[in-house]
């Protein structure tokens, strides 16, 4: 890619190669976001320039000429000086073979993408430790069961149906640790239909306290998945917003186009955003928020949004967000099919139909 005045001036980092993946310039505000001199960075390779073991040259890879341009997210880029610089990348691959980087650069804590920070070894360690939990609960209901019958004062008795509704509280909570929800057989649904129901769920919870907004996008397609755990993983969002001390919570859909789902690239996603005016995610909270038993609030299970992250992979989704006091949004982006894909599964459909009749 030639140079030209309007990259030159262009505040947004911008990089191009050769067709060997090969950088072969940049306008200066690529080299500022890295932090070199942009001689520095003539030269380098995709691989040289990825923390994240060659992941920007496989998708590379994958891109021909006249493919839009995919969107990367959360990638972290290192520069020549040996910093990690991160940013939301743009790839599009170039008339001559190269490609173009362009970059949106973003605050993001050095380490795992929080979608995969809960790993099978923990969830094993928090199985473990429920199962040796739920002994101790069950000496306790008992105990106060005994408590109840012995007791005819009054205020022991208050105290004892306290007991006895914390310790079925806990028993709960150690239930949806030990026995989570399988995933269910995926079906075509609208997604606005999820939206209602959680909107009348808020409704009926916060009545006139808080204002519940809709901005609907109707052109959105169906797509395939599950009504039930959607409306869990959206409710749970809502909570969560209608705890944060809102004032109004604003429910949107949106369509986006060629986006990067983990490593898998998609036409068309649903994008549905849950919005408020709160306190925000708490700082000390924001890396970690995503994993299970971290809650801000002191009467918080902890297990709202490690739940609603599993229903976005159960969908081959995400679940992101962004946060500062005021304005909190979480964003679930959900894969559609592409029509091929749904004709071709009609088709399997309609075929399995005529050879149960013959």
């Amino acid at each position: 890619m030639p140079d030209s005045p309007a990259l030159e001036s262009l505040a947004t980092p911008v990089a191009w190669t050769d067709g060997d993946g090969r950088l072969t310039g940049c306008n200066p505000a690529f080299a500022r976001w890295l932090g070199v001199s942009a001689r520095r960075l003539v030269g380098q390779t995709l691989d040289e320039l990825d923390a994240e073991d060659g992941r920007l040259a496989d998708l590379a890879a994958r891109l021909d000429e006249g493919d839009a341009a995919v969107l990367v997210r959360r990638t972290r880029m290192r520069s020549p000086a040996g910093s990690e610089h991160f940013a939301d990348l743009w790839l599009s691959r170039e008339a001559d073979g190269g490609l173009r980087l362009e970059a949106h650069a973003t605050e993001e804590f050095p380490g795992e993408d929080p979608a995969t920070l809960l790993p099978a070894a923990l969830s094993a360690a928090l199985k473990g430790l429920a199962h040796e939990i739920r002994n101790p609960l069950a000496g306790l209901k008992g105990a106060a069961q005994l408590l109840a019958r012995r007791s005819e004062d009054a205020n022991s008795r208050e105290l004892i149906d306290l007991l006895r509704a914390e310790v079925e509280r806990l028993e709960a909570l150690v239930e949806r640790l030990l026995n989570p929800a399988p995933p269910r057989a995926l079906a075509p649904l609208n997604i606005h239909a999820v939206l209602e129901r959680v909107r009348l769920l808020a409704d009926a919870e916060a009545g006139w306290a808080v204002k519940i907004e809709r901005d609907y996008d109707p052109s959105l397609p169906e797509l395939r998945g599950d009504a039930d755990r959607l409306t869990q993983a959206l409710w749970n969002l809502v909570r969560n917003a209608l705890e944060s001390g809102a004032g109004s919570v604003t429910l949107r859909s949106r369509a986006e186009h060629h986006v990067l789902i983990g490593d898998v690239a998609h036409r068309l996603a649903i994008r549905v955003e849950i919005a408020d005016d709160g306190r925000g995610v708490p700082e000390e909270l924001a890396e970690r928020i995503f994993l299970p038993l971290v809650s801000g609030r002191a009467e918080g299970t902890g297990l709202g949004l490690p739940l609603a992250q599993q229903v976005a992979r159960e969908h081959g989704g995400s679940l992101g967000y962004r946060s500062r006091p005021g304005h909190t949004v979480f964003t679930l982006l959900l894969p559609c099919l592409p029509p091929e894909h749904e004709a071709s599964e009609a088709a399997t459909a309609d075929a399995s139909a005529q050879a149960g009749k013959g």
